[in-house]
């Protein structure tokens, strides 16, 4: 089941609410921000059907508007801490905590650090958040790494001089260590334990220095990490071994703005670009796919890097590191119509998909084969 909806806003960021594995609950609950619109906005939305939290016209699988508050300037990456609280950073260098009140359905902010990124005489954007609560790291155009903590005012740290050149997205490898990539083709490493500015380990694409624009880590494997960045090309990366990607997949015809694997599936893995593509990759071995999966893929090829061994569930593991093309492939799937705007964003918890483009609409797909 997909649907579409129209938001009259360019959408920059759309997460899913986090659900709670144990419940076996599927994601009803996701929220968007905008960018380069007169007023920006942070809105919270609903796939459910609405009836039982009192708003009228529920109407199951069209998402539903529940509540929406206004940012200020673009927003350029939005996370959830919690069942509750969503984090967002913006293009003004503020770092902002949004509460979303279950009860009233409305949102309110509890907490902001204003001009957290900046330069000497101006604000520099915010580029990247992530939380692992109650800790939230930020990366931003002025090439600092700050980490905040929810429940205290004063920042707890910031890395000055990070990186000379602008830091696009951050995301945790372990508790106490971050990855970053930035605008000339690096991965660095931070352990938050060091009292040292300095990376404990540096990544390159080495060749053209092509800016990195997303960066997302395999949710069992946290030495396994995935990138795209300006070429479109997505990058899988062990960061134990060596300092170069160990493959290098033509993804898209432009920028590649996301990736992200499927947090309990992570043989699947989805990425949007610029070109209006979004992707849906699998590893798989032939002998392991079901029947109704072999052929008749919409838009399906096969990618030489393929990267899956044969054997069972030791391919889930390590699908993306290892493997002979011959025994094994790299299946992509297009998600959606022909598009002729960016997707800028998208993310995937159990078997549903949600995507904001520049096209002013948010897809939403409920029966992702995973």
């Amino acid at each position: 089941m997909e649907s579409a909806k129209y938001v009259s806003q360019k959408i920059s960021k759309t997460r899913w609410r986090p659900v709670s594995y144990s419940s076996l609950q599927q994601p009803d609950i996701f929220a968007i921000g905008s960018w380069d619109n007169e007023e920006n906005k942070v809105s919270v939305w609903s796939i459910g059907n609405l009836g039982s939290s009192g708003l009228e016209d529920g109407f199951e699988g069209d998402p539903q508007l529940i509540c929406e508050h206004e940012h200020y300037g673009d927003v350029l990456d939005l996370q959830f801490l919690d069942q509750e609280r969503i984090v967002t950073v913006s293009s003004t260098g503020a770092v902002t905590i949004f509460r979303h009140d279950q009860n009233s359905q409305t949102l309110s902010i509890c907490k902001q650090w204003a001009r957290a990124h900046r330069y000497p005489c101006d604000n520099a954007p915010s580029t990247g958040v992530a939380c692992n609560s109650p800790e939230i790291v930020t990366v931003g155009e002025d090439g600092r790494i700050i980490v905040f903590r929810v429940d205290q005012e004063a920042v707890v740290r910031v890395i000055e001089n990070a990186d000379s050149s602008t830091l696009h997205a951050v995301t945790y490898l372990r508790t106490t260590e971050v990855l970053t990539v930035n605008s000339i083709g690096q991965l660095k490493l931070w352990d938050l334990r060091q009292q040292s500015n300095s990376p404990s380990q540096i990544l390159s694409l080495s060749r053209d220095r092509v800016p990195l624009y997303c960066v997302d880590r395999h949710p069992n494997q946290q030495h396994i990490v995935a990138t795209g960045g300006q070429d479109g090309m997505l990058c899988v990366w062990d960061v134990r071994q060596g300092n170069m990607p160990f493959s290098l997949m033509e993804a898209h015809s432009a920028e590649m703005w996301e990736v992200h694997f499927h947090p309990t599936n992570p043989d699947h893995l989805f990425t949007c670009s610029e070109d209006g593509s979004l992707l849906h990759w699998e590893t798989s071995s032939p002998s392991e796919m079901p029947s109704f999966l072999q052929g008749g893929r919409n838009s399906s090829m096969t990618s030489r890097s393929a990267m899956a061994p044969a054997g069972g569930i030791q391919s889930i593991i390590s699908a993306w590191l290892y493997g002979d093309s011959s025994k094994s492939r790299l299946e992509t799937t297009h998600m959606l119509p022909s598009q002729t705007l960016s997707v800028n964003s998208l993310d995937m918890l159990g078997q549903c998909l949600v995507c904001g483009t520049d096209g002013e609409a948010i897809f939403v797909n409920r029966q992702v084969p995973v």
